[in-house]
């Protein structure tokens, strides 16, 4: 029996982790997967070439980013996501606040200036169309707290909340541009709150924080509104496979207490890593003027020493 319009059948065996995590690759985002680790991993290469150091940290937190990614999208979590909305909501969840959070902390975006080669004299290149595209005024636009605010609560009420859903759910590329959707809204959301890359917006580390938070609330609220339904409210998974033998209700509800939690991990995980960077920015800051107090002392020392060889040199 077909399910959703594009092939995937709906005869599951009821759900569990080890059938979730079989290997059941959507091609797409398969060879994405593959793409992002083997560019990333030339551009570490082509630094380490030329004698340049690259953080091995940001290396594995980038790896794990994109393996997040196959995880819910390379497994039989994407054909159970089909007919099941809590494993619909892992993937949403994982795809959209994890995936981005490891990602922008491998910092590809810096890597890659680092690592293409600079175009010749009045020809444009990879490098600088990328810094042509940071520069952009639309890039400004959508990386500015209004637009990424609003854009990531938009993703969760204008999409589960109306028909539009049910449309894409109903073809394959639906589905894949649904998927590549939240990615992007997740990377676009964590981008200016992270800081690791250069970027149109570098706020401050208290405005960041209150970035971050102000759209949790609405994703913690989407979740509340998911458990506390009293019926089904999307009409994709009213009426799912006798196989799996779950309710409809039941799993809705489920789905809506995932969101709920998730919209607290992120969130953590970036005042970790905000305070790690707040921290070593003091220290750095420090450091410099440490610096510049040495060199001032010493210039200082220099001139006095002179001033008391002109007094010897009058005597």
């Amino acid at each position: 029996m077909d399910h959703s319009g594009h092939g995937m059948t709906t005869d599951l065996p009821p759900f569990t982790l080890g059938r979730g995590l079989e290997f059941s690759p959507d091609l797409f985002f398969l060879v994405g997967c593959l793409a992002a680790l083997g560019l990333y991993g030339w551009g570490v290469a082509r630094l380490r070439r030329r004698g340049d150091a690259w953080p091995v940290a940001r290396t594995v937190l980038f790896t794990a980013g994109v393996l997040t990614i196959a995880l819910v999208m390379c497994t039989k979590l994407n054909d159970y996501g089909m007919v099941m909305f809590s494993v619909h909501m892992v993937q949403h969840m994982v795809i959209s606040m994890v995936s981005p959070i490891l990602l922008l902390l491998g910092a590809p975006v810096t890597l890659a200036l680092r690592a293409l080669p600079v175009a010749g004299r009045g020809s444009l290149g990879p490098r600088e169309l990328l810094l042509k595209l940071l520069h952009s005024r639309y890039l400004r636009v959508i990386t500015h707290p209004v637009f990424t605010i609003s854009m990531f609560i938009a993703s969760l009420y204008g999409l589960y909340f109306t028909s539009l859903f049910d449309t894409l759910m109903a073809s394959k590329p639906g589905h894949i541009g649904m998927m590549v959707h939240f990615l992007a809204v997740g990377l676009i959301f964590f981008w200016p709150i992270m800081g690791v890359d250069p970027g149109p917006h570098r706020p401050g580390y208290v405005m960041r924080m209150l970035e971050l938070f102000a759209g949790m609330p609405f994703h913690a609220f989407f979740g509340i509104a998911m458990m506390m339904a009293s019926q089904p409210m999307v009409k994709a998974y009213e009426n799912p496979p006798a196989s799996l033998g779950i309710d409809a209700l039941a799993d809705q509800n489920a789905a809506g207490g995932i969101a709920w939690a998730f919209s607290e991990i992120p969130s953590v995980l970036v005042l970790i890593a905000l305070v790690y960077q707040w921290y070593h920015s003091e220290q750095r800051q420090a450091v410099r003027k440490d610096r510049q107090a040495d060199r001032d002392g010493d210039k200082e020392l220099a001139e006095y020493n002179a001033y008391l060889a002109s007094l010897q040199a009058r005597r």
